[in-house]
């Protein structure tokens, strides 16, 4: 006896349906998974994108760096000035001596430190500003200079000064005074120095700044002086050369050298920041000063070292 057997309708459609959706299910996978892969197309565009942002944002943020370090530079130029005025206010008026053993070439005393042996570091705790400095020393300049260490007197003499420089011929001197003609004189001359009562613009008068020296064309030495752009003798400047710029213009994140500022410390204790000023000669070791960023702010005579 033959029994049929037959399928209903409805689960004929059932079993349709269930192949389609899971046919449709697969589809929808084959797509997603097609949609969640970056095509090399949409890889460029985002890597374009990023390095778009990146060229955007890297001058900000070393233009933030910059001005971080230049306000750390201020910070530790008020307290040289701060310094100064307190070892003023307690010694009858007169300023720090900037070198007061200079005129014998002994190099031993700074107005930062002390030493022993010229081919030593000064000890800034034996200085005459020690008492008054948080820590007894000059900070080091937080700028970007590589600022040779150690090595022997002749390639690193003024080593320990932190790269900040003294008004020695106006201030810590009197080098500037009329006649000074002989050694007694002048040996009296740099051991001595100005009063405060003898500044007739404190706010108009250089007393510390930026300062380095280049005696190769590669690298900088710290140099404790703030050197004006001509000698003083008899009391006058003698403008027929050059002293070797001593400022240094190592701050501000702009390309061209002569564009650089220099923080400058004002003997009323304020501070501000200067441009170099187009200057084109060599110093005494024949380096390009401009080159290195080391200069005079305008304008390139004595007046803001004078005490006029």
């Amino acid at each position: 006896m033959n029994i049929e057997y037959r399928i209903p309708n409805e689960a004929i459609f059932d079993f349709r349906f269930s192949i389609f959706d899971l046919n449709r299910q697969s589809a929808i996978g084959n797509r997603k998974s097609t949609r969640e892969a970056f095509t090399l197309i949409e890889l460029v565009v985002v890597i374009a994108v990023m390095a778009l942002l990146m060229g955007i944002l890297m001058p900000a943020l070393a233009a933030a760096r910059s001005s971080s370090r230049a306000l750390a530079c201020k910070s530790n130029l008020r307290q040289l000035l701060i310094a100064s005025i307190g070892y003023a206010t307690e010694n009858d008026g007169f300023y720090v001596p900037a070198a007061s053993d200079i005129w014998d070439n002994a190099g031993l005393y700074r107005w930062h430190g002390r030493r022993d042996t010229l081919d030593e570091p000064f000890d800034p705790l034996r200085g005459p500003l020690a008492g008054y400095l948080a820590g007894g020393r000059a900070k080091e300049c937080p700028g970007k200079v590589d600022f040779v260490k150690g090595q022997a007197w002749k390639t690193n003499f003024e080593q320990g000064c932190g790269g900040y420089g003294y008004n020695m011929t106006y201030i810590g001197s009197r080098i500037w005074q009329n006649g000074v003609h002989t050694t007694q004189t002048w040996k009296d001359a740099y051991a001595l120095t100005t009063r405060m009562t003898e500044i007739a613009a404190p706010g108009q008068t250089l007393m510390f700044a930026d300062t380095a020296m280049a005696n190769d064309r590669r690298s900088f030495i710290e140099y404790s002086f703030a050197e004006p752009p001509f000698t003083v003798y008899s009391g006058r400047p003698v403008t027929e050369f050059y002293m070797s710029p001593s400022v240094h213009f190592r701050h501000g994140n702009l390309p061209a050298g002569r564009q650089g500022l220099s923080n400058i410390g004002w003997a009323d204790g304020h501070i501000d920041p200067r441009r170099i000023a187009e200057f084109a000669g060599e110093n005494a070791y024949g380096v390009h000063s401009a080159g290195m960023k080391l200069g005079w702010f305008e304008p390139i005579n004595n007046t803001p070292f004078d005490l006029e």
